[in-house]
Order: C-alpha cells, then sequence, then structure tokens
C-alpha cells in the first residue's frame, strides 16, 4: 500500500519572547501532541493562502505570513509529511480554542516540558539555538 503524502504549512508566531503552540485534539493522529497552527494545503492553494486560511479556521485569527522559518519532512507510520513552518504575526483578533485541546504561549527553554509532534523535532532544535 502506498503511503499517502501532505504537503503542511504551520505558524511561528511570536508574542514578548514567547511563541505559540497548540495541543491537538483527542480525536485525531498524534493525539494531545503539541504542534504549531496550521494544516494541510489543499489543492490550487499557497502555502501562505492554507497558512490564513488554517489560522482563521483553528484559532479565529488573521495572520500576516512573513519568511519561512524552516522545513522539514517526515516519514510517520501512516504518512509522510512535508512541513513549511512560516514566521507568521497576528494582524487580526484574538486566539481561540476552535479545534485544538489546548494552547500555551511558551520560551524556547520550555520546550522540553511538551511532548511534540515527531515532525517538529527539527524545528524545535533549531528553536532552542542547537
Amino acid at each position: 500500500m502506498e503511503k499517502k503524502s501532505a504537503e503542511v504549512v504551520a505558524a511561528l508566531i511570536w508574542r514578548a519572547g514567547k511563541f505559540l503552540i497548540c495541543q491537538r485534539p483527542k480525536n485525531k493522529a498524534r493525539a494531545l501532541l503539541w504542534e504549531f497552527v496550521g494544516g494541510k494545503v489543499e489543492a490550487g492553494e499557497t502555502k501562505e493562502a492554507a497558512l490564513i486560511r488554517e489560522c482563521r479556521e483553528e484559532l479565529d485569527i488573521t495572520v500576516k505570513v512573513g519568511d519561512v522559518f524552516a522545513e522539514v519532512t517526515h516519514e510517520y507510520p501512516d504518512l509522510t509529511v512535508h512541513l513549511t513552518l512560516f514566521h507568521a504575526e497576528i494582524a487580526a483578533g484574538e486566539p481561540k480554542l476552535l479545534e485544538h485541546a489546548d494552547m500555551k504561549w511558551i520560551l524556547p527553554a520550555e520546550i522540553p516540558a511538551y511532548p511534540f509532534c515527531p515532525a517538529d523535532e527539527v524545528i524545535l532544535q533549531k528553536l532552542m539555538g542547537r
């Protein structure tokens, strides 16, 4: 059986030296692991447009998408993910939990305290300056 692959985008949103992380819902793959807000790029969508849409759907915020912070390809048992993490800032709105179990603003030093999705590991190392 051929493994599925997904083009995924996510936002690195900073506020007062902390960045936003979201906890995946219980009923989804990789339940309750932490991740950056974002999701799959739909057919015909640019990565930037997908990120703006996902942030609106998941957190009810409008983001201004900046430069790429990191790109990662990760193989899960069920899925190969190509993840592009963009710098982004909140242009309008205040984050609300529309889909995730929880969200937090954390310092890079606090990363080890949260179980993240494996695809984010390389990015987290970069954020911690390693």
